[in-house]
């Protein structure tokens, strides 16, 4: 499991129009907001993306930058970037399963066409939203075994602007004996 202030894994990917991501490397002023997103076939995934692509200037007034993540490869997720116009947002592909349970995603298994008309991946990874310092650690985490009830990222950039006036600090961090 992910722990608040604790390093997370390290990310290495190619994404469609912003060329190599690399984490560690990635040096945002206060963090970087990374949305994983279970794939082309979700048609959940295409409006929660399409609200990340409307908020990348706010969060980049904040001085965090974001990334959406899939293990889809290349093709899937240029078609999802297209349906969402993505022009701001990086789209990040070919997320290793093993990568994606690193990070603490749960993997679902294939059902078939979804309510769209798409074939699901026979392996793909459930949501996840996370902030990462600069340094690295994890701010925020947020993991789910369904598509449903995600995170607004409306409410993460308020949340943003209260932290940063407050200096608050990560929350969840105690692993001590309760």
């Amino acid at each position: 499991m992910l722990m608040p202030r604790q390093k997370t894994p390290n990310l290495k990917l190619e994404t469609l129009d912003h060329g190599s991501f690399d984490l560690s490397s990635d040096k945002p002023e206060l963090g970087t907001v990374i949305c994983f997103y279970r794939g082309l076939h979700c048609p959940i995934c295409a409006t929660y993306l399409k609200e990340l692509e409307a908020r990348v200037e706010d969060f980049a007034k904040r001085g965090v930058k974001t990334i959406a993540v899939s293990s889809d490869g290349e093709e899937r997720a240029r078609a999802m970037a297209d349906k969402i116009g993505a022009e701001k947002l990086r789209i990040g592909y070919d997320l290793a399963l093993q990568e994606a349970r690193n990070w603490g995603l749960y993997i679902s298994t294939s059902r078939g066409k979804t309510s769209i008309g798409i074939e699901e991946p026979a392996l793909f990874s459930e949501p996840g939203l996370f902030m990462v310092t600069p340094e690295q650690t994890l701010y925020y985490g947020s993991v789910q075994t369904m598509p449903f009830v995600r995170p607004h990222f409306s409410e993460l950039v308020s949340a943003l602007d209260f932290a940063i006036k407050n200096n608050y600090p990560a929350r969840g961090e105690y692993i001590g004996e309760v």
